[in-house]
């Protein structure tokens, strides 16, 4: 049973690179007259689904072990050893070929995460093997596998919320939403800032728009193209739209509209 939770956990390991290779190839696609931003937003799908299918292999695994612990079955523990000390072999090796970007990618860290989590699952099957080569006890393999779903469970969560958050549009993680405002609130001339909104376009690349009123006058190109360099240096904001309001007296009707 825990070798099989182990390959279980290996094909959605499969599925996950599909994914993250797939969504890697549309996010480069340029944009259209129907999908203006392109597919980017295609690898924060792939982040959901690569989450969604963990949790799936978790409940199969879950149902698999309730009815092995009611009917225990003869274990092979050399077998076990042998295959998943294989598994530790090629998914640590596949883990290596992601770690350089999967602090900024959630879409590699997804595929980053399922590979570790094998690796490490696959280690305490060959220790379960052994245990039941040593013992005889068969409910160690059972009771390996429920181990197994809980480090699986608990390396995917923070994955799950992560990608869930980024679907619904929220401020990425690394950013301080209120620290985006003061520094709006700080550039020359600027007395309001409203109408602030700052969402993900992909799992790499990040969208602002906010209006600022400068009562003083429009101020030249200059101050955008200064403004936009801050924002990527500092926060990462690679595709801000800023709207300049001159007149204070003319209320913006987005002016009172919910703002993070």
């Amino acid at each position: 049973m825990a070798l099989l939770a182990d390959a279980g956990h290996n094909v959605s390991d499969v599925l996950s690179l599909i994914l993250a290779w797939a969504a890697n190839v549309l996010s480069a696609r340029p944009p259209s007259d129907r999908f203006t931003y392109g597919l980017k937003s295609s690898s924060i799908l792939a982040a959901i689904a690569n989450a969604a299918l963990l949790w799936v292999a978790v409940g199969a695994i879950l149902v698999e072990i309730i009815r092995r612990f009611a009917d225990p079955a003869p274990v092979a523990g050399t077998t076990m050893m042998v295959v998943a000390g294989i598994g530790i072999v090629i998914n640590a090796l596949s883990a290596l070929l992601f770690v350089k970007d999967s602090k900024s990618d959630l879409n590699l860290r997804a595929a980053f995460v399922h590979l570790m989590a094998d690796a490490v699952v696959s280690v305490g099957v060959v220790v379960a093997g052994g245990i039941i080569m040593l013992t005889g006890l068969e409910l160690v393999d059972p009771i390996t596998s429920l181990v197994i779903t809980a480090v699986i469970a608990w390396s995917s969560w923070g994955l799950l919320r992560d990608s869930l958050r980024m679907g619904m549009l929220g401020v990425p993680a690394n950013i301080d939403s209120a620290e985006v405002r003061a520094m709006l609130e700080r550039q020359p001339g600027v007395t309001q800032v409203h109408d602030l909104h700052i969402w993900p376009m992909s799992t790499t690349e990040t969208a602002m728009t906010a209006h600022l009123l400068m009562p003083e006058g429009a101020p030249h190109d200059s101050f955008l193209r200064d403004l936009a360099h801050d924002l990527e240096h500092a926060f990462g904001i690679g595709h801000p739209t800023i709207q300049i309001e001159t007149d204070g007296n003319c209320a913006c009707p987005l002016e009172s509209a919910a703002t993070v």
